[in-house]
């Protein structure tokens, strides 16, 4: 679970980085150009829009499917505290009453 909270929380951040690289690419096309059209400006926003989409694609997935793992680990953790502690309960009463077969051996 650790590489997809890993993907998950970087991953828009990588996103975030080639959507400031786009605008950045715009800007210097501008200023190339000497122009703002849309053919100057729209290269640079395309590939900050794609660099989005990219971010967004492989984060949602990791997130959706760390959050399933994380649940249904949890979920086994409780059954397992749970069955750990009916088998002391079991072990203890037997302790007390000196039924366990343990303790008739070490007689």
């Amino acid at each position: 679970t650790g590489i997809l909270a890993t993907i998950g929380s970087t991953a828009p951040f990588i996103g975030l980085f080639g959507t400031v690289w786009g605008i950045m690419n715009s800007f210097i096309g501008i200023s190339k150009a000497q122009t703002t059209n849309l053919a100057v400006v729209a290269p640079g926003i395309a590939e900050a829009l794609l660099a989005t989409a990219l971010g967004l694609v492989a984060a949602i997935p990791a997130v959706v499917i760390y959050n399933v793992f994380a649940r249904s680990i949890s979920g086994y953790r409780m059954l397992l505290a749970d069955a750990s502690a009916a088998i002391l309960r079991l072990v203890s009463r037997d302790l007390d009453r000196g039924t366990l077969p343990l303790s008739k051996a070490a007689e």
